[in-house]
């Protein structure tokens, strides 16, 4: 099993090598408040990047919330129980 993910981490390092190669002309952005040329294949993976993280981050919140309000509602049914035990 690791000697498959070694090889599709390989596959997907020269498959990004290849296509940084491939994009080397530079792209210019203005983001208001700088001016910034960077190649098309490191602009392809920086927002790549940045997908992933905010990707990961918003199903993180949400998985995380959730089980906060369950939680809470276990624990208010929970002392509902024992205060009509008591």
């Amino acid at each position: 099993m690791r000697l498959i993910v070694m090889l599709l981490l390989l596959l997907f390092i020269a498959g990004g090598v290849i296509l940084g190669a491939l994009n080397a002309d530079l792209v210019g952005y203005d983001l208001a408040f700088a001016r910034v040329q960077v190649p098309k294949g490191a602009a392809l993976l920086a927002m790549l990047a940045v997908g992933w993280i905010l990707g990961g981050l918003t199903a993180w919140l949400g998985v995380t919330t959730r089980h906060r309000r369950e939680r809470r509602r276990a624990a208010k049914t929970q002392g509902a129980r024992v205060s009509k035990t008591a």
